[in-house]
């Protein structure tokens, strides 16, 4: 067989399913499409909280997403936060992402990470930001492409500053 039309194939595991990829660029596509279906699918801490110190609401205009957080700050830690979402599946992933990514940081840091996470959409440098720290929020990368869809990745982050911003009394 010639070598040039080989195409080698690897094992990943996602979640419980195994499946078989070839390399290149379609590989992450893929990957990336599957960590946003499963973050739609099934949020990680989908949900409003009984009792928050902080909350906002988010709408996006041009596409009629709602996005609710609500967090419970202790001190200058976020020590629990739940959002809910009505829209697609690009702002539910990116909410399900940022609860995931913000738990337990200090509010200055979770500020820190919103701005950069945006700067990343917005087209900054992956490298200049720091790769390992976005996590799987890089599966939402591919976003950027569309300018209607960033709105859509970001609307979680803005609610979350607007709600660190203004706590509840």
């Amino acid at each position: 067989m010639d070598r040039c039309r080989c195409f080698f194939r690897k094992r990943l595991y996602f979640g419980k399913f195994l499946k078989f990829y070839r390399f290149g660029m379609s590989l992450l596509n893929e990957l990336y499409q599957e960590i946003i279906i499963d973050h739609s699918a099934s949020p990680r801490n989908e949900g409003r909280l009984i009792t928050p110190t902080h909350f906002a609401e988010a709408y996006n205009a041009t596409c009629g997403d709602e996005l609710a957080v609500s967090l419970w700050v202790r001190g200058d830690c976020i020590m629990d936060v739940k959002f809910y979402a009505q829209g697609c599946s690009i702002s539910k992933a990116s909410g399900s992402m940022m609860t995931e990514k913000i738990k337990y940081m200090a509010i200055g840091e979770a500020l820190k990470f919103s701005k950069n996470f945006q700067n990343m959409l917005y087209g900054e440098d992956l490298q200049l930001l720091g790769e390992e720290a976005m996590g799987d929020l890089v599966a939402l990368l591919g976003v950027r492409q569309f300018p209607l869809r960033v709105k859509c990745a970001t609307l979680a982050w803005h609610a979350l500053e607007n709600a660190l911003k203004f706590p509840v009394h």
